[in-house]
């Protein structure tokens, strides 16, 4: 094949060193129809991206049964190299999604098979610049014609492509996160632990009050007594208390991250001790007022790795780690960004290379 430009400004119309988050798409999409009275899942199709066209009683706009997925495929070092980091797990956290939702789950391989064989269609698409990839997003949608409280019978599988630099604004730099005892996000039995919209719109109205306060993200408590410490908007919580790294157990009210497993897996193979387990925020507190508390960081695909420099609870801000990355968090940034770009070795068989 041709060789792939170092940039597409040209090509492509985007500048891949000044590319964003979310905002440009590639030429096609994927979709697969279902239909219970014709026997399920349909042939899938790869076409030319276009609108989804809609009708006003459509079963998802009323009654919110939609499920969606986030990964990311990354240019490697040779050529053809066309790189996913554990697709698998997305892949098995998408289906465990569809069945809190009450939607037919989708089978892996066809899965695995139809999202790869659109990633490469749309391979030029993809940015060589440090720090961007072409963001994956799987999405399934309930498409009945119907005003009723019910599961639909017929749903629309879609996923398509976009190329994109840094999450944050900051980049790889330190965020300002705030703690928030004013709003729950979810509560055991809920739906906190499957990726679907209502979980980020119930999220909406805290994050937009922190961000017009100058902080990057919000940090959820528990439902019950707003003590425990759940997760951030966009990415599963990190603490590094000491030389123990710490973070919520999945107790049904937090998403499963693929990077959060990445994470655990990575720190205790350096032999740190490392604790799934309920911490309060008057445990995180009393850390940075003793100077125990060494880091915090997010992790979550499209970020990765979120070093945090400040948190603020009940109006008083803690500084952490000197308002600087923290060593862990570089450490862990660097290895599993290697990792998906074929920089470094993949000790763990995570990384899919499909583009041979």
């Amino acid at each position: 094949m041709p060789k792939v430009p170092r940039n597409r400004s040209d090509a492509r119309g985007y500048d891949e060193d000044k590319l964003g988050f979310g905002d440009i798409f590639t030429d096609h999409m994927l979709t697969i129809a279902y239909s219970a009275d014709k026997g399920g899942w349909q042939t899938p199709q790869i076409r030319p991206l276009e609108d989804l066209v809609l009708h006003p009683a459509t079963m998802m706009l009323h009654y919110g049964q939609q499920v969606f997925e986030g990964l990311k495929a990354f240019a490697g070092p040779n050529e053809d190299d066309i790189l996913l980091f554990r697709p698998d797990m997305n892949i098995k956290r998408f289906n465990r999604s569809c069945e809190r939702l009450c939607i037919p789950s989708i089978d892996p391989d066809l899965f695995m098979e139809q999202m790869c064989k659109l990633i490469k269609m749309d391979r030029d698409w993809i940015p060589r610049s440090p720090g961007t990839s072409v963001y994956v997003r799987p999405t399934v949608i309930a498409t009945d014609i119907h005003l009723g409280v019910r599961p639909s019978k017929e749903y629309l599988f879609f996923i398509i492509l976009s190329p994109v630099g840094a999450y944050y604004p900051e980049g790889f730099a330190p965020v300002k996160i705030k703690v928030t005892d004013e709003y729950v996000r979810a509560s055991r039995g809920g739906m906190g632990e499957v990726k679907t919209a209502a979980n980020y719109a119930a999220s909406l109205l805290a994050a937009e009050k922190a961000q017009a306060e100058g902080f990057t993200q919000v940090l959820w408590l528990n439902a019950v007594d707003k003590m425990a410490i759940e997760e951030v908007g966009t990415m599963n919580i990190f603490f590094r208390i000491k030389d123990e790294v710490i973070t919520p157990a999945l107790i049904g009210t937090i998403l499963p991250g693929v990077t959060r497993d990445s994470v655990l897996r990575l720190a205790s193979d350096t032999g740190m001790k490392v604790t799934e387990r309920s911490i309060s925020i008057e445990e995180i507190v009393a850390a940075a007022e003793n100077g125990n508390l060494r880091e915090i960081f997010g992790s979550g695909t499209a970020a990765v790795i979120s070093p945090v420099s400040l948190f603020r609870y009940k109006g008083k801000d803690y500084t952490v780690a000197d308002g600087k990355t923290g060593e862990l968090s570089a450490k862990l940034f660097d290895e599993i960004t290697g990792m998906q770009t074929g920089l470094k070795p993949d000790p763990y068989g995570w990384v899919k290379n499909i583009g041979k």
